[in-house]
This record gives C-alpha cells, sequence and structure tokens, in this order.
C-alpha cells in the first residue's frame, strides 16, 4: 500500500507522545523536578520522550564519563596528604592539546629532583577531554572527573587549574568510578605480594636444626 510506511512511522511518533504522558502519571503529586524522576525518565524502563529540567534535574552520569582531569592523593596515617604524582611528565608528553604543565620539586641542598610536583597546571579551556593523561600515568595519579559544571566568565582567572584545585583524595575516586577503583586497587594488591613473594624467595634459608658449624 502506497503510503503505509509513513503512517506507521506517525503511529510511533503518536504512540511515544502518548506514553510520555501515561509516564507522568506516576509522578502525581510528587515534586515536580526531583533526581529521582530524572533518573527514571532516562531508564531503560521508561516510556516516551522526555526533557531534562536543566539545573532542577540532571541526568545520572555514567562511570565512565570523563571530563577534566584531577589529580589522586592518598592520605596518610596522620592525615598527610602524599601525593601519588611523581611529576614524571608522562602526562604532558602525551597530551594532544599541550595543556600539561609540571615544574617538579628539587631538593633545596643537593638540588636533586624529589619525585613530587612543586607545580601542576592545567588549562581547561585547551583540554580536549580525551583522557590519555590517565590512561598512560604508570601510578594511577591523574583521572577523568566528572565535573563538568565549570562555565565561568573570566578565563584568565579560574580556567587555568593548579594543583590544588586539581587535587582529590582516593575516597573521591572512589565514589565516581567505583568498579575502575576496585579493579586497581586489587591489581595493586597483587603486584605487591608478587614482590614480597619475589623477595622473599631470594633471602636464604635458615639452616636447618643441628646442622650448624662444629666448634673445633
Amino acid at each position: 500500500m502506497v503510503g503505509w510506511e509513513i503512517i506507521r512511522g506517525l503511529g510511533v511518533t503518536f504512540k511515544h507522545f502518548a506514553e510520555t504522558y501515561f509516564d507522568d502519571l506516576k509522578w502525581l503529586g510528587k515534586p515536580r523536578y526531583s533526581q529521582e524522576r530524572a533518573a527514571a525518565r532516562s531508564s531503560l524502563d521508561s516510556r516516551g520522550a522526555f526533557t531534562v529540567q536543566y539545573p532542577e534535574e540532571k541526568l545520572v552520569i555514567p562511570e565512565e564519563f570523563r571530563y577534566i582531569p584531577f589529580l589522586i592523593y592518598d592520605e596518610g596515617p596522620d592525615g598527610e596528604k602524599i601525593d601519588r604524582c611523581t611529576s614524571c611528565g608522562i602526562c604532558a608528553k602525551v597530551c594532544p592539546p599541550q595543556c600539561i604543565w609540571i615544574v617538579r620539586t628539587n631538593d633545596p641542598v643537593t638540588g636533586r629532583p624529589i619525585p613530587e610536583p612543586a607545580e601542576f597546571y592545567i588549562d581547561v579551556d585547551i583540554c580536549m577531554n580525551c583522557g590519555l593523561c590517565a590512561e598512560f600515568c604508570p601510578f594511577d595519579a591523574i583521572k577523568m572527573d566528572h565535573d563538568f559544571e565549570i562555565a565561568t566568565t573570566n578565563r584568565m582567572a579560574t580556567d587555568i587549574f593548579d594543583k590544588q584545585r586539581l587535587s582529590q583524595p582516593a575516597s573521591y575516586y572512589a565514589s565516581i568510578r567505583p568498579t575502575n577503583f576496585a579493579a586497581e586497587e586489587k591489581a595493586r594488591r597483587e603486584k605487591e605480594a608478587a614482590k614480597a613473594a619475589a623477595a622473599a624467595a631470594k633471602r636464604p634459608a635458615p639452616p636447618a636444626p643441628g646442622k650448624g658449624p662444629v666448634a673445633g
């Protein structure tokens, strides 16, 4: 039949149009704008079309979503910050737009480099959010953030992130990327256990009882 496919397409459009309002009936008497509603409407179980009323509502961010990089630090037993970054410079070398620059810490007495960044900057206006810095970092010291609400009216004052603004605790990384964090921690424990086993295998075995040197 001529035009049947057009009729079918219009039927699908009308179906989605109607289901949009049927799905809204479930939210009668509840707050008009809420994260719970936005998450439900954007899930696979939702019917019809939907519009997120941003900024009152926000879509649930997938774990693998990536935006501006950030630096991770571990917290010591006394609460001190222990930077994972060793200022090796790999992230700056692999960065396609070259938006990362690092100043390495030097020992004030000997002048030798210390594996810790004195300064770390990222120009977020140049960053293309590719994630290569996080992919190539050998110390899991730099990761991609979920924070995309960084609009500003003063680029030079706010869009060049320094080390203080980039630094986040490992617990923050675990909260936004729990799956990746668990896998990395498991791999780190296995690596440390393998090192400990290799070190133990290299140590000489103690002499057996009764087999010591005989005094003359």
